[in-house]
């Protein structure tokens, strides 16, 4: 009797001991999730650094976006060589804005390296101010060289009477609700919505958005495009606020076109 009940412990400590470890290794190659952000309250901008690790740098870093864009340095600076090819309606809110996931085989060379586009987003208010005005909206350009360098066209969308039919595809379609692209015949491109007039505005900043990531080459187009304030409201319906505030120049060089 006594031996059997031994074995009957043994046996009992030793599923005990297989349980543990299965769950052990489930909890080691589950994925963290990432921390979640907002553009108000506690996990807001003012607290982004201090929700994970990995966010640091949006309270540490020098070299932070976006600015405010005042008293550039006047230069002639080379042409940005867009070539955008249109591409299907990608469009998708990711709980944060409303994005585009463009399709392969568009880029722009800046300064002799080439960005490929690989999508394009929204805020509201301008996340970029000038001459600390904001602007109704801002417009993100987001492409990626082959070294994996990150470059950023901004484009400054002002309010105004008249709807803008370039961005009517954008605006007539925004999805209200967080998900992933859905298959449409619907196809948009980006040539038309940059401003017939593109010399820019460069400096060295960081991503908008967690994890704050630096080294990225922002270009901001002086020009800005009008879009309707009932295209504004459309989008103000889903996002009523998604713009980070202006940080800090910390003496970071800031260039403008002069053509």
């Amino acid at each position: 009797m006594s031996s059997r009940f031994g074995v009957l412990i043994v046996i009992y400590i030793a599923i005990n001991l297989l349980t543990v470890g299965v769950i052990r290794g489930q909890e080691a190659t589950e994925m963290p999730r990432p921390p979640h952000w907002t553009y108000e309250g506690e996990e807001g901008p003012q607290h982004w650094g201090d929700l994970a690790i990995d966010f640091a740098l949006c309270s540490t870093g020098r070299a932070q976006s976006p600015i405010d864009i005042s008293q550039p340095q006047a230069v002639n600076l080379a042409d940005i060589a867009f070539d955008y090819q249109p591409t299907a309606l990608n469009i998708f809110n990711n709980g944060h804005t409303v994005q585009v996931a463009y399709d392969a085989g568009s880029s722009m060379i800046y300064n002799e390296t080439q960005y490929d586009l690989l999508q394009f987003h929204f805020h509201i208010p301008s996340e970029h101010t000038l001459n600390g005005e904001a602007f109704a909206m801002e417009l993100h350009f987001v492409h990626r060289s082959a070294d994996g360098d990150l470059a950023v066209v901004g484009v400054l969308l002002r309010e105004s009477d008249a709807a803008n039919k370039a961005y009517a595809p954008l605006f007539d379609n925004l999805p209200a609700e967080k998900g992933d692209p859905q298959p449409t015949e619907l196809t948009i491109d980006a040539n038309n919505l940059l401003p017939a007039e593109r010399l820019y505005t460069t400096y060295s900043g960081s991503l908008t958005t967690p994890p704050c990531t630096q080294g990225v080459r922002w270009l901001v187009l002086q020009t800005p495009v009008e879009i309707s304030h009932e295209q504004v409201e459309a989008f103000a319906q889903i996002f009523e606020l998604n713009a980070r505030p202006v940080q800090d120049q910390n003496n970071r060089d800031l260039l403008s076109d002069n053509g």
